[in-house]
């Protein structure tokens, strides 16, 4: 990794640290390990640097990293790698975004409280922001410390997580079903790979920051825990689309709706999409029973994902 990345302080080795302690402590590590490894505002071509870091700095809940951290713990991970992984995962979430906002996909004029970054450095710019941070997260991978095994496999699990059969096909089945009533198992088909796949990218980059290869029982745990964790986000997202105001939630409200797109909500209703979360929720948590105690904060992460605001 980067010499420029290595002045931060090894996190407590207490396994016990309450989530309202640790969740700061590693939002904090992720900004400085973001701010650290995107390209400066002084290297060239600036105007664009400005642009990606604009789109990936200072917002945003940061799930993804603080999922492939918790992970890590499970396997003693060095943070230093995990800081690494999880900028990577938070660079191709933030590109995600960013082309989702453009008016060809999504049209939306408001991301993390801000103006998009294409209302603000224009659609052009955007468009390469969002080719430079996934170009980025690449590299990042690549410098990372780790042996060569465990750079292959966060290589495999983030660009599969961001293929065609991942968040990129997610996204296209998204586009083609506007005005559509899609089954219940084509929309969580959809989400799986809009969603879930990077979800899942960012629980296993975690697990692969360990010295050792997964072991299969922790791997079937992760996964299964993953696969409810993801789809509870989307269908809470849904929920929220439709009960929080643009102050709270960070984007526009009722785009769904107003965009005629298939959503749990206009499939199930809002109080059955509701209880569809808070199951989702629990079998979550019931995947983590083999993993004990410390597992904590996957637990902590799962029960959020279910009760967040925004």
């Amino acid at each position: 990794m980067s010499e420029a990345v290595q002045f931060w302080p090894d996190p407590p080795t207490t396994g016990a640290e309450p989530l309202q302690a640790w969740m700061p402590r590693i939002l904090q590590r992720v900004e400085c390990a973001l701010g650290a490894l995107l390209p400066s505002v002084e290297v060239f071509p600036c105007a664009l640097h400005e642009a990606m870091r604009y789109a990936t700095l200072g917002g945003g809940k940061r799930l993804r990293a603080l999922l492939c951290h918790a992970a890590g713990e499970l396997v003693d991970a060095d943070p230093r790698l995990l800081d690494g992984a999880a900028s990577a995962i938070e660079m191709i979430h933030a590109y995600s975004l960013v082309h989702d906002d453009l008016p060809a996909m999504d049209n939306d004029l408001l991301r993390r409280g801000q103006p998009t970054v294409h209302v603000r450095y224009g659609e052009a710019t955007a468009i390469l922001v969002g080719d430079g941070l996934q170009a980025q997260a690449f590299v990042v991978i690549g410098e990372l410390s780790g042996s060569a095994e465990q750079k292959l496999a966060l290589l495999h699990e983030l660009a599969h997580a961001s293929s065609s059969l991942g968040m990129v096909g997610g996204q296209a089945i998204d586009l083609a079903s506007v005005g559509l009533s899609l089954p219940r198992e084509e929309l969580e088909r959809m989400h799986r790979m809009k969603t879930g796949a990077l979800l899942r990218a960012a629980v296993l980059m975690g697990a692969h920051c360990g010295v050792s290869p997964i072991e299969p029982g922790l791997h079937h745990a992760l996964d299964d825990y993953q696969r409810a964790l993801g789809l509870a986000f989307q269908v809470v997202d849904d929920v929220l689309d439709v009960t929080t105001d643009a102050a709270t939630l960070g984007k526009t409200p009722g785009k769904d709706a107003q965009d005629h797109k298939p959503t749990y909500v206009s499939l199930l209703g809002l109080d059955a999409a509701r209880a569809l979360a808070g199951q989702l929720g629990e079998r979550a948590r019931d995947a983590l029973a083999p993993l004990g105690a410390r597992a904590a904060h996957l637990h902590g992460l799962a029960d959020m994902v279910v009760h967040r605001v925004y």
